[in-house]
C-alpha cells in the first residue's frame, strides 16, 4: 500500500542532488565537488557537509599549525584573521586557542547511523552481503565494451531486464520468494519495500540516503545517466529508482533467507532514533579555529600575489608590443603560463594571448569511419554544429596484442602460447626504454592532421541528425569576432597568429581526459585550433570583421597547432597554406617555441623525482618525453595541481610575475570593453570552470578517501565509465591522490583589471556567476587599470585591500630554483 506522507518523488530528486555528479571517464570533466551546497556560503556550506556525510573538508589542524611553524602562513596574517572574525579584544584569547587548544577531532556523521543499526540489532552486515552482488550486475548492465560477454537483455531499462533475466533464467538473484515475486510486479513500489524493512515512515527517507551514500558512486553514476544518457556511448535507460528498488529487493531477501518470515522491520528494534540527516548544524569552537586557519593559508598566499601585482604593475610598460614577429593564442589553462613565459623570454617582440581553449567554436566532431559525435566545447553547452573528418593520411598503429581474438578459449590460447612471450618480452623492455605504443592515449592522435575538415556551410539543408555540418560565414565571423574581441586583439597583427590547442598524452591512466582541455570536454583542443584558423583565413569572414572594426591584414595568416602538456611537443596543421614569406617567418618561430618547450621541460622537471632537474633543458626534455609514455608512472603530469589563480587582465598586468605555473589567465582589455560586455562572457564560464577545477582538487586534496579516488595503484576500470578498488568496490568519485599530493587547498581568486563598479554591475547581470562570489566560493579582486588600487568583493560590495606585504623578491633567473626545490615557490618579480 502507497504510503501517502513518503513522497517518493521529492526524495529521489533530493538524493539526485546530493550525489556525486562525476561523467564517465571519456568525459571526465572538473567541477565543484560539494556543488549541492552551493547555495550557502563556502564555510556554512563545508561545515554542514561534514556533519552530515563526514567529508574531512579542510587540513588537519596539526598541518596547519605545522604549516604556521614554517611560516607558509605568515603571523601578521593569521592576527588580521582573528582580529576581523572575532575584533581586536579576542585577539590574544583566539590566538592561543587556534596555536595551541587543544579539541577532539572525532565527530560522527549523521549519514549511516540508521543502517548501522542491522549490524547492531540483526548482526548482519548488510554492505558485505549486498554490494559485491549489486556492483557486479550494475557494472554488467552498464558496460561499454570491456565485458567479454555482452548483457543478454537489450533496449529496455535495469528493472526491465531484471525482471526478463529473472523469468527466463532457472537460476536466480534471490535465494527467497517473497524478494522474487515483488521484483516480478509490475507494480512494486518503494514504499511498499521500505515498510518491510523499516516500518516507520517518518525514516524511510534517512535510510534511502544511508543506503544510497553507503556506495555513493555507483549512485552517482546512475543518477548522471539517467539525467544525461549520452554520458554513455552505449545508451542504458537507468534511474536511481530502479537501483533503489532493486537494491531494498536484495535487501529483504537477506533478511528473510536468515531470519525466514520472523524478523521485524529495522524501526522497532531501535530504542534511540538518529539525528535527522537535514537537522540544523551548530557551529563549535573547533569549526571556528578550522575556518580561521584556512583564511589565514590562503590569504598568507593572497597577499603576496596582489602585493606583487601592485608592486610590478606600476614599473611595468602596459604599451603593447610594436613590429610583432608573431602572436599566439593558447587556452586559458594554467599549465599555458610557463610555455607563454618561455616564448615572451625566447622572442621579446612575440607577443601570447590566452582565451578558453575551444576557442568559441562550440560543435560536435565525427572522424572519419568515426562511429559517434564527440563534443569539443564546454561541457553545459549543446552544439548545433557537426565538424566531419576525411580524407585521412595517416593510419593508426595496431598492436595484436590488442584483439578481441584474445578473449576466445582457442584463439586466446594460442595467442597467449605464442605472441604472449613476446609480449611478456616487450614488457620487460619497456620498463627500460619507454616508447609510444598504440596503447598510448596521444592528443596527436584526436585528429588527422593531414584530414580535411568540413567546416564551411554553403546549402542550409546540409545537416545530419539535427546537426548543421559546418558554419556559414555569418556564423564564422560571429564566433571569431567574439573571441578576438574578448581577448583584446582587433588591431596590430602580426605576420602569423597561431591558435594553439592543447592535449596530453599518456599510457595506462584511466582519468586521461582529466589531463585534455577542459574547455573542448576533455578532449585535446588541435580541430578546434584548426576551424578557428580556417575562419580566421576566409576572405569573406575577414571583410565582416573589416565592417566591424577588425582590419586583419592579407599578409596575416592564422596557423593551427597542438600543444602536448605532457610531452611538452608541439604539431602545427595546414603549414602548406603559408605564403613563401610567412613559411619563412614559421620556419624561424619553429626554432623558439622549440627552445621554449625545451625550458618548460626543466621546469616541469622539479616536481619530478626520477628526473635531474640540474641537467641541460634538451636532455631533460628528452627523460620528459620518455616520462610520458612510462606503462609504469602513475604521474605522466601534474596537471592542474597548485592552481589557485584566475587573472582575467592584459597580459601586461602579471608578465613580469612569477606565478609558479599556478594562475589560469584569460586575456582581455578594459579599454575596449567599458561595459562589461565581453567580461560576462568571460567571467560567466570562468567561475565554474576555472572554480570548479580548483575546488576538485581542493576537496581531493582534503580528503582523499571519500570526495577524491584514493590512489591509482589499485583501481581497475569498471565498464569504460569509472574506476574502483578490485572487482567489487565502489566506483571512485575526485582525483587520485597522485594528481593532488603537491596541491595547496586554496579556494580560487579571480583578479580581473577594470573598475570596480563596471564589475559589480557586471556579475550582478549573471545570478548564477554572482553565487559564486557572494557565497564565497571563489574570491573576486579588482585591479584599477589607471592606479592599480586593488578592491576585494566581500559581501555584495567592493572594498579597497591593502597588501601587509609590501614588497617581493626580484630574481635575475629562475632556473636555479627549479633545480634546488620542489615545492612550490613564493611569487616573484621577473627581472
Amino acid at each position: 500500500m502507497q504510503n501517502s506522507s513518503f513522497d517518493e518523488h521529492e526524495v529521489l530528486h533530493e538524493l539526485k542532488h546530493y550525489l556525486p555528479e562525476q561523467a564517465s571517464l571519456k568525459d571526465f570533466i572538473h567541477q565543484n565537488t560539494l556543488q549541492a551546497f552551493q547555495k550557502l556560503k563556502f564555510h556554512d556550506a563545508l561545515h554542514r557537509a561534514s556533519e552530515m556525510f563526514g567529508y574531512k573538508v579542510s587540513l588537519k589542524l596539526s598541518e596547519f599549525r605545522s604549516l604556521y611553524d614554517s611560516k607558509k602562513i605568515r603571523e601578521d596574517i593569521l592576527e588580521k584573521v582573528i582580529i576581523e572574525r572575532k575584533g581586536a579584544s579576542a585577539l590574544k584569547e583566539w590566538k592561543e586557542k587556534v596555536c595551541s587548544g587543544k579539541y577532539s577531532m572525532h565527530s560522527p556523521p549523521r549519514i549511516g547511523a540508521l543502517r548501522s543499526n542491522w549490524k547492531r540489532q540483526y548482526h548482519i552486515d548488510m554492505d558485505s552481503l549486498v554490494q559485491p552482488v549489486l556492483f557486479r550486475i550494475l557494472c554488467s548492465y552498464l558496460d561499454q565494451g570491456i565485458s567479454i560477454w555482452n548483457f543478454p537483455v537489450k533496449g529496455k531499462s535495469f528493472l526491465e531486464s531484471m525482471r526478463e533475466i529473472e523469468k527466463v533464467s532457472l537460476s536466480s538473484f534471490f535465494r527467497t520468494k517473497r524478494a522474487k515475486k515483488y521484483l516480478l510486479d509490475d507494480n512494486c513500489e518503494i514504499a511498499d519495500l521500505l515498510e518491510i524493512l523499516i516500518g516507520d515512515e517518518s525514516l524511510y527517507k534517512q535510510y534511502l540516503f544511508d543506503q544510497q551514500f553507503s556506495h555513493m558512486g555507483w549512485s552517482g553514476m546512475v543518477s548522471v545517466v539517467e539525467t544525461s544518457p549520452s554520458t554513455l556511448l552505449d545508451t542504458k535507460k537507468i534511474s536511481v529508482h530502479d537501483l533503489v528498488v532493486f537494491e531494498l529487493l536484495m535487501e529483504i531477501d537477506i533478511m528473510d533467507y536468515n531470519f525466514g518470515k520472523d524478523w521485524m522491520p529495522l524501526s522497532t528494534k531501535i530504542s534511540e532514533r538518529p539525528i535527522d540527516l537535514f537537522a540544523d548544524v551548530h557551529l563549535t569552537e573547533l569549526r571556528e579555529v578550522l575556518i580561521i586557519w584556512q583564511e589565514a593559508f590562503e590569504w598568507s598566499y593572497y597577499d603576496q600575489v596582489l602585493a606583487g601585482i601592485v608592486s610590478t604593475s606600476k614599473a611595468t610598460n602596459h604599451q603593447q608590443v610594436q613590429s610583432k614577429t608573431f602572436q599566439s593564442l593558447f587556452c586559458i589553462d594554467d599549465r599555458e603560463d610557463s610555455f607563454r613565459r618561455y616564448l615572451e623570454k625566447a622572442d621579446p617582440k612575440c607577443e601570447t594571448f590566452a582565451t578558453p581553449g575551444f576557442f568559441s567554436m562550440e560543435f560536435f566532431y565525427q572522424p572519419e569511419d568515426g562511429k559517434f559525435y564527440t563534443k569539443v566545447c564546454p561541457a553545459p553547452v549543446t552544439p548545433k554544429y557537426l565538424i566531419k573528418g576525411s580524407n585521412n593520411k595517416e593510419k593508426r598503429e595496431q598492436d595484436v596484442h590488442f584483439s578481441k581474438h584474445t578473449t576466445s578459449f582457442y584463439s586466446g590460447w594460442l595467442i597467449s602460447q605464442t605472441l604472449g612471450f613476446w609480449s611478456a618480452l616487450k614488457l620487460f623492455v619497456n620498463i627500460f626504454r619507454p616508447s609510444i605504443s598504440p596503447a598510448t592515449a596521444s592528443s596527436f592522435q584526436h585528429m588527422d592532421r593531414h584530414s580535411q575538415l568540413t567546416i564551411e556551410n554553403k546549402d542550409p539543408k546540409s545537416t545530419e541528425n539535427g546537426l548543421q555540418i559546418g558554419f556559414t560565414v555569418a556564423e564564422m565571423a560571429q564566433r571569431l569576432e567574439g573571441m578576438l574581441m574578448s581577448i583584446g586583439l582587433v588591431k596590430d597583427f602580426a605576420p602569423i597568429v597561431y591558435i594553439v590547442g592543447h592535449g596530453s598524452s599518456s599510457v595506462n591512466n584511466p582519468h586521461y581526459a582529466a589531463y585534455d582541455c577542459g574547455a573542448c570536454s576533455g578532449r585535446p583542443g588541435s580541430v578546434n585550433a584548426r576551424v578557428a584558423c580556417y575562419m580566421a583565413n576566409h576572405p569573406e569572414v575577414r571583410k565582416i570583421l573589416a565592417e566591424r572594426g577588425i582590419a586583419i591584414p592579407t599578409s596575416t595568416q592564422f596557423l593551427g597547432a597542438l600543444h602536448d602538456t605532457t610531452r611538452d611537443e608541439i604539431a602545427f596543421f595546414d603549414e602548406n597554406s603559408l605564403t613563401v614569406t610567412n613559411r619563412e617567418n614559421h620556419t624561424i618561430n619553429e626554432k623558439v617555441f622549440a627552445k621554449a618547450l625545451d625550458n618548460n621541460a626543466k621546469e616541469r622537471s622539479r616536481r619530478f623525482e626520477l628526473v635531474n632537474s640540474k641537467l641541460t633543458p634538451e636532455k631533460i626534455h628528452d627523460e620528459v618525453r620518455k616520462r610520458s609514455v612510462s606503462l609504469f608512472e602513475p604521474r605522466p603530469e601534474l596537471n592542474h595541481a597548485t592552481n589557485t589563480l584566475c587573472v582575467v587582465a592584459r597580459r601586461s598586468l602579471s608578465k613580469n610575475l612569477f606565478l609558479d605555473r599556478r594562475a589560469f589567465h584569460n586575456s582581455y582589455n578594459y579599454a575596449i570593453d567599458p561595459d562589461g560586455k565581453y567580461l560576462l562572457n568571460i567571467l560567466r564560464p570562468a567561475a565554474p570552470v576555472c572554480g570548479g577545477i580548483n575546488l576538485e582538487y581542493f576537496f581531493s586534496r582534503v580528503d582523499n578517501q571519500k570526495l577524491g579516488a584514493g590512489t591509482k595503484l589499485p583501481h581497475n576500470v569498471m565498464g569504460l565509465f569509472g574506476v574502483a578498488n578490485g572487482i567489487d568496490g565502489d566506483l571512485r568519485p575526485g582525483l587520485p591522490s597522485q594528481m593532488i599530493e603537491v596541491h595547496d587547498p586554496i579556494r580560487l581568486m579571480i583578479i580581473v583589471e577594470h573598475f570596480p563598479k563596471v564589475v559589480l554591475e557586471t556579475i550582478l547581470r549573471s545570478p548564477e556567476t554572482y553565487e559564486w562570489f557572494i557565497n564565497d566560493w571563489v574570491k573576486l579582486v579588482v585591479v584599477n587599470p589607471e592606479t592599480f588600487e586593488l578592491s576585494l568583493f566581500k559581501e555584495g560590495q567592493f572594498y579597497p585591500y591593502e597588501p601587509l606585504q609590501k614588497k617581493i623578491e626580484t630574481v635575475l633567473n629562475l632556473a636555479p630554483l627549479f633545480e634546488t626545490n620542489i615545492d612550490n615557490l613564493p611569487v616573484y618579480a621577473i627581472a
